[in-house]
């Protein structure tokens, strides 16, 4: 209880793993740390998958600030992308006592691909320090959200490339972030390598106070991809950092040219003695200098830039994390998580219902392979409670026909690949809202994935609203992925992603691909994708639709999207490459920080004009043929505007919408 305090208490050697309410938003904390001078240690935790934060430090009693918390040699283990804000695995503080001393340390911790939001730890008080911590393939950032005084000294941030992987990020006063190793971090926006904010002029605590009187030197950067300065600058956040120095940092990348975003004013910023490789042009006048750099790996297998401009020797602690001496000797830090295809082969025979017997004998993992040219004939649905791939081997498909309302349903801890299959609705109960593949109606806390491969959708007419994939609320993919198929002849959606209307920045898929698929006579949308609100606290959906053929989509009296594609709040759009012929319109609304839009190279054959509609500003940077009436340049998007793009026949339009 809050009113009992523990003081001078030790919790250590204890594992976490995957306790986690079956309700997928329902909030909960794992640890909360409340009371002076506690120490955890030497934990193993991992595997939060609900709405909440995995620890928090607790400032909301009088005995419970200037704590004195020691954090240390802790494993916190993966934590999936939760789609939503509300996913830190460590948070000190809150909004509230954002002036509040906490003094906590946070050292020698191992963070292992804690993805569940931007933020993997939340600052929010002052007077905290991280030091020695390693963060593996962590899609977020260690953010000072609010509070001053922060140290981050020492860290190692570790990308490999993967996507959104991110550093520091730096809001707020008096801020010291030295002696960081970033290596191969990708992610952009406010998951950059470094982030530096802007802020709300004479902000109240718990918004975005100015950076000032902040330092960040001796860090060194390698093949990192987005260093942003003025971060989140627009009418509300208008304050750029000042009185602030960024000193005696190295920054090797043997690929990149540019080296900072910058979003407003730095002339606040002091440069001074920062290294760059010889390719590099910072883009400010003062401050760099470029040097011939090579990497060597040191003995603890780090990539260390090495150069006789070099002047300080580039060292990781040996007090650094490592997965040998954070959490427990005794419990495994191994995935378990069992992949598509990696399991057993089984040979199923055509008839009534093989697919769903073999199915509940299977195992994780493995492979059912159909007789091609086979015909096969559900009357019950098949439950898909763990990785299973369906695959016709040959160049005939077989055929899947069913009489329930779904003939796949994928179940908490499933996943879902479906290779060279047809589906034929002829056998489809008459009832409104069929679909061939559904998600569980219940709350789902294992992301999974959906991959749909050279199959064929035909005939999927029985009823109104006979949707390919239907999903529910309280559920989520990783990736959705449907390639190389054909699509004909259908009363509903190909994909409707649009349950979590809440709006509060969650929705329902991260990665959703659409490439080299054809979609004729279709009469809902190809695709609806809702993430609605304004919260920034994630980054998706990721959206790639390629060389795809669109052929007479969206004029069901039952689609309400009125749209061959409807995009709400995506906030990576790449469209390219695709015809569309005799289509409702595509639309897409703009919201939130910095959605990217890419629409290039499409072909709009005698159909509907391109809507897209915000509340942001935009630029258009290039077209291609586009009509007269439309010219590149700046457009306010209002909610009660719309820039429209009208294509006449074989006009070949193209645009880059970009913040």
């Amino acid at each position: 209880m809050k009113t009992e305090l523990a003081n001078n208490t030790r919790l250590t050697e204890c594992v976490i793993d995957n306790f986690t309410n079956p309700q997928r938003d329902v909030q909960d904390y794992w640890i909360a740390i409340y009371g002076k001078n506690n120490r955890l240690d030497h934990n193993h935790i991992s595997g939060k998958k609900n709405l909440g934060v995995t620890m928090i430090v607790g400032l909301d009693t009088e005995g419970s600030r200037e704590n004195n918390h020691q954090i240390d040699h802790n494993y916190f283990g993966p934590r999936p992308t939760f789609g939503n804000n509300g996913g830190e695995t460590l948070r000190i503080g809150t909004s509230y006592q954002a002036l509040e001393n906490s003094n906590t340390l946070v050292a020698s911790n191992y963070f292992d691909r804690c993805n569940g939001e931007h933020e993997i730890i939340s600052n929010k008080s002052c007077k905290n320090t991280f030091k020695y911590n390693v963060f593996y393939e962590c899609t977020g950032t260690l953010t000072m959200r609010h509070g001053n005084e922060t140290l981050v000294d020492g860290n190692v941030f570790i990308g490999n490339n993967k996507p959104s992987t991110g550093g520091v990020r730096v809001i707020n006063a008096k801020q010291t972030v030295i002696n960081n190793y970033n290596v191969g971090l990708t992610g952009y926006r406010f998951r950059g390598a470094f982030v530096m904010m802007n802020g709300v002029p004479n902000s109240t605590p718990n918004r975005y106070v100015q950076v000032s009187e902040s330092i960040v030197k001796d860090n060194t950067f390698v093949n990192c991809e987005h260093i942003q300065l003025c971060a989140g600058s627009d009418a509300e956040r208008s304050a750029p950092p000042i009185s602030s120095e960024i000193s005696d940092n190295i920054f090797y990348n043997d690929k990149k040219t540019d080296l900072f975003t910058v979003y407003d004013d730095i002339s606040g910023i002091k440069f001074e003695n920062n290294l760059t490789t010889e390719n590099i042009d910072p883009g400010i006048k003062t401050g760099f200098v470029k040097a011939e750099m090579k990497l060597l790996k040191n003995e603890q297998g780090f990539l260390i830039p090495t150069s006789d401009a070099i002047k300080k020797e580039i060292k990781i602690s040996s007090e650094i994390a490592t997965k040998e001496n954070t959490g427990v000797n005794w419990y495994s830090k191994k995935d378990v998580a069992v992949a598509l295809n990696s399991g057993k082969v089984i040979k199923v025979e055509q008839g009534i219902n093989t697919l769903f017997d073999v199915a509940q004998a299977s195992e994780p993992g493995d492979i059912i392979e159909l007789v091609e040219g086979g015909s096969y004939l559900l009357t019950k649905t098949v439950q898909v409670n763990h990785p299973l791939t369906f695959k016709t081997v040959g160049t005939k498909k077989a055929t899947i026909l069913f009489e329930r309302m779904m003939a796949f349903e994928i179940q908490n801890g499933g996943s879902l690949s479906l290779e060279n299959l047809k589906f034929d609705g002829a056998k489809s109960p008459d009832y409104a809202g069929n679909s061939v593949i559904s998600t569980s109606k219940n709350s789902m806390i294992d992301n999974y994935k959906l991959f749909i491969d050279n199959c064929e959708f035909v005939d999927l007419i029985v009823n109104h609203s006979f949707d390919v994939v239907k999903v529910s609320k309280n559920t989520f993919a990783d990736t959705l992925s449907i390639k190389n198929s054909t699509f004909k002849n259908i009363t509903g959606h190909i994909a409707a992603l649009d349950k979590e209307t809440d709006d509060l920045g969650a929705y329902n898929v991260e990665y959703l691909i659409m490439k080299n698929n054809t979609f004729s006579d279709i009469q809902g949308a190809a695709l609806r994708l809702y993430r609605g609100g304004t919260d920034e606290s994630t980054f998706g959906p990721f959206l790639e639709v390629d060389h795809n053929v669109f052929d007479h989509v969206g004029f069901g009296k039952k689609n309400k999207y009125k749209a061959a594609m409807s995009l709400y709040g995506v906030q990576v759009n790449d469209i390219t490459n695709n015809i569309f012929t005799n289509c409702e319109p595509m639309e897409m609304y703009l919201v939130v920080g910095e959605p990217i839009v890419n629409v290039l190279n499409n072909n709009f054959f005698n159909s509907e004009e391109i809507k897209v509609t915000g509340d942001q500003k935009y630029t258009i940077q290039k077209t291609w043929k586009v009509n007269p009436n439309f010219e590149a340049g700046t457009y306010q998007l209002s909610k009660k505007s719309e820039l429209v793009g009208k294509a006449t026949d074989g006009l070949d339009l193209g645009i880059i919408f970009k913040n």
